[in-house]
C-alpha cells in the first residue's frame, strides 16, 4: 500500500510496456482483494490532470454496478480509460475509443473484462426479446452459439456451466472481433506497441482471472 500523489505524465507513460501495465492492474486487483488499496491525494491528481491525461490502459467492461473498474484494479484519476456497455462487447464507437486511447493517447493495453453472473449474458442465453435489449443481446449471440457446442444443455440461464462458458467465450470473441475490425489496433499489437487481453471478474471474491 502506498500514497498516490502524482498522476501519470507523458514521460512515465512512454516508459511503460503492455506487460508492465497488465502486471500493474493485476497487482492492483490483488490489493483490492486483500483490502490493501492505495490511498490517493484526489485533489492533487485533479489539478495535475486538468491540462492532459496519459492513461496506461483502456478497459472494456460491463455496466454492472458490482464491477467498479477503477476500484477493483486499484487505479485512480488519470490511470485508465474505461468503456462500458452491458455485456462488454465491442461496437464501432467502442473500437474508435480504443483506437483513440492507444494510437492517440498512448495507452499500452486493452483489457476486455467480463464478469461472473452477468445479466446481459443470461439475457442472451435466454434469447430475451425486449425493446432495445433485443438488439443488444444480438452482439452476444456468437458467444452463446459457441458455448452450445462445448457444454451439455439445457442452453439457458438455468445452466450455470453454460452461462459461465458464454461469459468466457464472449470475452475471447470480443477480442477477436476488435482485431478483425481495427487494422490500427491489429498493427499496433503486431508491432508490440500494445497487447489486447481479457479476463473475468468473480463477484464472489473480487478476483480477476486472465482468460
Amino acid at each position: 500500500m502506498k500514497h498516490i500523489n502524482n498522476a501519470i505524465d507523458k514521460n512515465t507513460q512512454t516508459k511503460l510496456t503492455s506487460e508492465s501495465v497488465l502486471e500493474d492492474l493485476l497487482d492492483g486487483n490483488t490489493r483490492f482483494v486483500e483490502n490493501k488499496i492505495n490511498t490517493v491525494a484526489t485533489n492533487t491528481l485533479v489539478k495535475q490532470t486538468v491540462n492532459g491525461q496519459y492513461p496506461k490502459a483502456i478497459v472494456l467492461s460491463c455496466i454492472d454496478s458490482r464491477v467498479p473498474v477503477e476500484t477493483i484494479f486499484d487505479q485512480t484519476i488519470g490511470d485508465i480509460f474505461v468503456a462500458r456497455v452491458a455485456g462488454n462487447f465491442e461496437n464501432t464507437d467502442i473500437i474508435g475509443s480504443m483506437e483513440y486511447a492507444c494510437k492517440v493517447a498512448g495507452s499500452k493495453l486493452i483489457f476486455v473484462l467480463g464478469h461472473e453472473s452477468c445479466g446481459a449474458i443470461k439475457a442472451a442465453c435466454d434469447r430475451i426479446e425486449l425493446g432495445n435489449i433485443t438488439a443488444l443481446v444480438e452482439n452476444i449471440k456468437p458467444a452463446v452459439n459457441a458455448s452450445e457446442s462445448e457444454v451439455v444443455g439445457p442452453y439457458d440461464s438455468s445452466n450455470m456451466e453454460f452461462v459461465n462458458k458464454t461469459i468466457e467465450n464472449n470475452v475471447k470473441l470480443t477480442i477477436n472481433r476488435i482485431l478483425t475490425k481495427s487494422p490500427i489496433l491489429k498493427e499496433m499489437e503486431e508491432n508490440g506497441e500494445i497487447k489486447i487481453m481479457g479476463g473475468i471478474y468473480k463477484l464472489s471474491d473480487g478476483k480477476v482471472a486472465v482468460c
